[in-house]
């Protein structure tokens, strides 16, 4: 928010726009890249956050988050990899439907400080 143009925001005041409608109809729409992207990262860091996840639910057979569940098939001896590997692949929908379904922000917020125009 701090790289965008003062003086889009200088023209808005100017033309009698208040704090919240500047905010509202010029940076939160220049933003939305940005903050797409970041919601994409937080959220695949929480999916994927074991520890997190085991503090908050605790102890129990009724309260196990899915990767704890991914390493349970795997068995005692590591011999069920098959079971872990599908079960590893139905885990990631979730977070590739998130993925994909912002993927356009996310290119726009990569490429957003990337090509100055003239």
């Amino acid at each position: 928010m701090v790289g965008l143009p003062k003086e889009i925001m200088e023209s808005a005041r100017m033309d009698g726009a208040t704090h919240f409608q500047i905010f509202r109809t010029i940076i939160l729409p220049l933003s939305l890249p940005a903050l797409a992207s970041f919601a994409i990262f937080q959220f695949l860091w929480v999916w994927n956050d074991l520890l997190v996840a085991m503090v908050y639910l605790g102890q129990g057979e009724d309260k196990t988050v899915l990767t704890a569940q991914l390493r349970e098939l795997l068995g005692s001896r590591g011999d069920n990899w098959e079971i872990l590997t599908s079960g590893a692949f139905i885990s990631i929908v979730v977070p590739l439907i998130v993925f994909i379904s912002l993927q356009r922000y996310f290119v726009r917020g990569l490429l957003a400080g990337s090509v100055k125009g003239g």
